[in-house]
């Protein structure tokens, strides 16, 4: 009767026996492979049907679906092919490659993890919501951390794939002497890199930004559509995209609008004459906001703010849940206002004033002249027996300047031109007469 020393020995026999040859180790590394993708297709189905009750861990299960498959197949054939001798021929060389493919299979798996759990939080928490500013903090978070994570991974891949050839070994070795200089030089190519990493992280941890945010960068207007390991795309009202390094937002102020909260306060600015009325506009103020589905219902002021020598400013504020909803209630206010200044009171709207002082005796303007404006709003000084008290210009002159000594936009030779002109009049005035 067989005992179970005799078992192991014939197992362990019947094993190696076709490893002694390629066609036996290709016989033996299928019949590995078929079995272990057997046994991940089982596997898979059973995770799956405990997963489907829970979205969040059914996003896992599918994302590293194809990378466990990968490194289960790399893991056999490594297996097989290291119980194979080492006198077989070419058996180094495909040790060495199934070596470097596992270190890349469990690379891209441990990327896939990454993804898969920064996926499923995003999942968590929706962003079609009232109020998302928490939401958009995770989204935030989760994307830059799970980014970074994925970086620092792929590094750690590469060096470890690489290292699996001895030769690249032996290369490293004889580099430790001069690692200092090296370290340098990479550190000063790198820094962008670098500095965008981790000005990533501090991103992430500070949140200065977060998607969907609403931020004014040098003076474009727009919302953090995303936010990579290197940089932030903005996209700006008019759908262009504004790209902005990470390491900018950490050196560099700039406005966000959304940074605590998403309500916010818009103002409107016009320019009226003195004498308008302000209970009027306030009552049309109170009746267009009203009317707005865009106003919270939180603020609507209008306040004379500023005043010049012709007109005085009003300024206008009203409130809305988002930048979005105040830029339109903007243009709502501002085009009511109107409307009803230019229906109600279109006297009131800004004009340009001119004084002129009042008219001086009639002895004394003739010995001294006087002080008026021309045609052309000018304030200007008429002299005794100046063109004022003359009649009235001719219909078919085309000119509207005062053409007197007294007119200050007339030159020295406009001026003796236009005596000569009118010493000709004369004369001509003269011939028939004498005639």
């Amino acid at each position: 009767m067989p005992t179970v020393d005799d078992l192991s020995l014939f197992a362990s026999h019947f094993a190696d026996a076709p490893l002694q040859n390629w066609l036996g180790v290709l016989f033996v590394s299928a019949v590995a492979l078929v079995f272990v993708l057997a046994i991940h297709w089982l596997g898979a189905r059973v995770v799956r049907r405990i997963a489907r009750p829970y979205p969040h861990v059914s996003v896992f299960v599918r994302a590293i679906h194809q990378p466990v498959r990968v490194v289960l197949a790399v893991l056999a054939l490594e297996f097989v092919w290291w119980q194979a001798p080492d006198a077989l021929r070419y058996i180094g060389i495909l040790r060495e490659l199934c070596a470097f493919a596992l270190v890349a299979a469990i690379t891209w798996l441990s990327v896939r993890c990454a993804a898969a759990i920064g996926e499923a939080i995003i999942a968590a928490h929706p962003l079609d919501i009232a109020d998302n500013l928490q939401a958009r903090r995770i989204h935030t978070q989760a994307r830059v951390l799970a980014r970074t994570v994925m970086v620092v991974i792929i590094i750690l891949g590469v060096g470890a794939a690489l290292m699996t050839f001895p030769n690249v070994r032996q290369i490293g070795a004889s580099l430790l002497a001069s690692a200092g200089v090296a370290g340098l030089v990479a550190g000063i190519a790198a820094r962008p890199v670098l500095g965008n990493l981790i000005a990533g992280v501090q991103i992430a941890l500070t949140q200065p930004i977060r998607l969907d945010d609403v931020v004014v960068i040098q003076g474009e207007w727009g919302r953090i559509e995303e936010i990579t390991g290197t940089y932030v795309s903005v996209r700006i009202w008019d759908q262009r995209r504004l790209i902005v390094p990470l390491q900018w937002f950490i050196e560099n102020p700039f406005t966000n609008w959304t940074r605590s909260s998403s309500q916010i306060i818009g103002s409107v600015f016009l320019w009226l004459d003195y004498r308008m009325p302000l209970a009027p506009l306030r009552e049309e103020l109170a009746r267009i906001v009203g009317q707005a589905p865009e106003w919270d219902r939180r603020v609507q002021v209008l306040q004379v703010t500023d005043a010049n020598e012709r007109a005085m400013q009003l300024r206008v504020l009203v409130s809305s849940q988002d930048s979005g909803l105040n830029w339109d209630l903007r243009c709502r206010v501002r085009e009511g206002l109107l409307d009803f200044v230019n229906a109600h009171y279109p006297h009131y709207l800004p004009r340009a004033r001119a004084e002129v002082s009042a008219q001086l005796e009639r002895g004394a303007a003739g010995a001294s002249g006087e002080y008026g404006s021309d045609d052309a709003g000018q304030s200007v000084f008429f002299g005794p027996g100046s063109a004022r008290e003359r009649e009235p210009a001719p219909a078919q002159a085309s000119s509207t300047a005062a053409h007197t000594e007294a007119d200050p936009l007339m030159g020295s030779g406009e001026r003796a031109a236009a005596a000569g002109a009118a010493k000709e009049t004369a004369g001509a005035a003269k011939e028939p007469a004498s005639a």
